[in-house]
């Protein structure tokens, strides 16, 4: 199935380890204000026929000079066009802090339009749809949004936000996705026939293990597990080796369950 007519699929996916016939694909969504380039190291750690794409929101990197989107239902239906015609058990996905909750949109839509889910999907550093407690800091100006990134600790973010030139590049996408989080509210859950693997850091202030582990429900076939590893909200940035290695073990045993075929 070709993307929707209009969606063009190099301008959303950067794609870090191209397979000619991947067993499985990994597709990864940032954090706010993050970029695709996060995950450009990964494909070192997972096995070669495994191809690595990340997401590339508006508004940053290459995409720079294009209008920044700041809802939800408008950022995922273009990567849902673009991800549709790889549906069901050979697409994976991995979302951090905002990236989790986009993901799982992505996946609905996908469901939704399809019939097949992802065949497996990861989530960092935030909590399941319907515990999500939106922030207001977008409401309250730059000074806020760039307290907020501070706090959260972002070790990208302290030399571009100290920079002023830099700074004015990046705000744009910063308050759009704060933005967009920020009024992405609480519902029910829809579940998806997927597994489910959430990870956290064991000093993430605004995750606490227990709301971690409500993604237990999006699991329709009960398939959750998580695990907690050391570090504050961008606990996978101190260890990036650590966190893609176990992906990889869970990616090996989403092969062997699902006889996924070469």
């Amino acid at each position: 199935m070709s993307p929707s007519a209009g969606v063009n699929p190099s301008k959303w996916l950067r794609c870090y380890r191209k397979v000619a016939t991947p067993r499985l694909r990994l597709v990864c969504f940032p954090h706010a204000g993050g970029a695709a380039s996060m995950f450009r190291d990964w494909p070192r750690w997972l096995p070669d026929d495994i191809e690595v794409t990340g997401v590339c929101y508006p508004g940053r990197q290459d995409r720079l000079l294009e209008p920044c989107i700041d809802e939800m239902g408008a950022l995922t239906t273009p990567i849902a066009d673009v991800l549709q015609r790889w549906a069901g058990d050979r697409l994976v996905l991995f979302g951090h802090s905002m990236g989790a909750s986009v993901a799982y949109e992505v996946a609905l839509r996908l469901k939704q339009r399809t019939g097949s889910a992802p065949g497996r999907m990861f989530v960092s550093g935030q909590l399941p749809p319907h515990r999500v407690v939106p922030k207001s800091v977008h409401l309250r100006g730059d000074d806020a949004i760039l307290e907020e990134v501070r706090r959260l600790g972002d070790p990208d973010a302290g030399t571009v936000l100290d920079d002023p030139d830099l700074r004015e590049l990046v705000l744009p996408a910063i308050r759009a996705d704060f933005r967009l989080i920020g009024t992405y509210l609480p519902r029910p859950v829809t579940p998806l026939d997927t597994a489910v693997t959430a990870y956290v850091g064991d000093e993430d202030a605004q995750v606490p293990v227990e709301g971690l582990r409500e993604w237990a429900a999006v699991s329709a076939t009960g398939r959750f597990d998580h695990r907690v590893y050391p570090g504050g909200h961008f606990y996978l940035m101190d260890d990036p080796e650590a966190l893609v290695r176990d992906l990889a073990g869970r990616l090996a045993d989403h092969l062997t369950a699902a006889r996924v075929a070469d």
